[in-house]
């Protein structure tokens, strides 16, 4: 059996969908470390478990660590099943972490048993190059790479794009309500542009509610009713049609963030900027997928070439055919 261990998020439930398809049932479970709740699409008839007591967590979710092939753990986000594997060397030695950016991006905010944690986990999980660079430096990680990219989010999408006909550039920053979206720095960025035909669009559904305020006053601020928060959370084919009508991306994040709304606007041809000092910006370069760089923002539109090619080059990268054969790797 291989055992998920899982925390309430919106990218799991299409995950689960996605697994259940191409792997079946029978040889997974899938626990969520939290009471129980259905968000992001997750229901009943997912059928997994919720563990969040001590009692729950220190006997049911040991056992089942115990009695599992494999442990998948999404993100290293609780304290509890930290202290089961420092405490269970050889629960750790059949443990995949799947690298998300928050559970390991500045190490000074992290305890200690999860230094040990990522020092000594045998199996790391990311697409990326340089987050296994990152850890390896910071944390001496000398676990295995396999490159994934895991979520569903992160698939190439094709998409029937929504034309709008109309002279005003739409712009799109951030993908969320956190802090690492670094949003006053986009917005200082843009203020030059605030009398040109432009509509700014901020999501802020999904993160910290009280920085969200900050961003919100800050934009109507600067832009007055250029500036269009996005604080509803929308399903995902709403979410997808929006990005659609999006000429311009600017993703300013200081860790890896966003990889499905970035990859979901490549796929679309779209131009989109992102922190240079971000990993997944070098790998798409390397990968002759056309991203810019955030510190020359203007407002010219992607050219014909670039565009074709950053779909193309999108679709080879991310196709469905890709994103089994990795799952294949770590579940085989």
């Amino acid at each position: 059996m291989i055992l998920h261990i899982m925390i309430m998020d919106k990218f799991l439930p299409s995950f689960i969908n996605f697994t259940d398809k191409h792997f079946g049932r029978e040889n997974h479970k899938y626990v969520f470390i939290t009471s129980e709740k259905y968000n992001y699409g997750l229901n009943k008839k997912h059928e997994v478990e919720f563990l969040h007591t001590n009692e729950e967590i220190f006997h049911t979710l040991l056992e089942y660590m115990k009695n599992s092939e494999k442990i998948i753990l999404h993100g290293l986000w609780r304290d509890k099943v930290d202290l089961l594997l420092i405490k269970n060397p050889h629960l750790l030695s059949k443990s995949y972490w799947i690298m998300w950016g928050g559970d390991f991006y500045f190490p000074k905010k992290h305890s200690d048993n999860r230094k040990k944690i990522i020092k000594n986990i045998p199996y790391l999980v990311t697409g990326t190059t340089g987050e296994i660079e990152y850890v390896r430096k910071h944390y001496n990680a000398k676990g295995k790479h396999i490159k994934a990219f895991v979520y569903t989010s992160n698939l190439f999408k094709d998409i029937k794009l929504n034309s709008i006909n109309t002279d005003t550039i739409r712009i799109l920053v951030g993908n969320s309500s956190t802090e690492t979206n670094q949003h006053f720095q986009v917005f200082e960025k843009l203020k030059k542009y605030k009398h040109k035909n432009i509509q700014i669009y901020v999501p802020l559904s999904y993160g910290n509610p009280s920085y969200g305020m900050k961003v919100m006053k800050k934009g109507y601020e600067l832009f007055k009713d250029k500036f269009n928060p996005m604080i509803d959370f929308m399903n995902e084919k709403n979410y997808y049609e929006f990005l659609s009508t999006i000429n311009i991306a600017i993703f300013n994040h200081n860790r890896q963030q966003g990889m499905g709304n970035i990859i979901t606007l490549l796929g679309m041809g779209k131009k989109v900027y992102m922190n240079p000092k971000v990993s997944t910006y070098k790998m798409f370069l390397e990968n002759s997928i056309k991203v810019f760089n955030i510190d020359n923002i203007d407002l010219e539109l992607i050219n014909n070439n670039q565009k074709n090619n950053n779909i193309k080059n999108t679709k080879f990268l991310f196709s469905k055919e890709s994103f089994i054969q990795q799952l294949k790797e770590i579940f085989n």
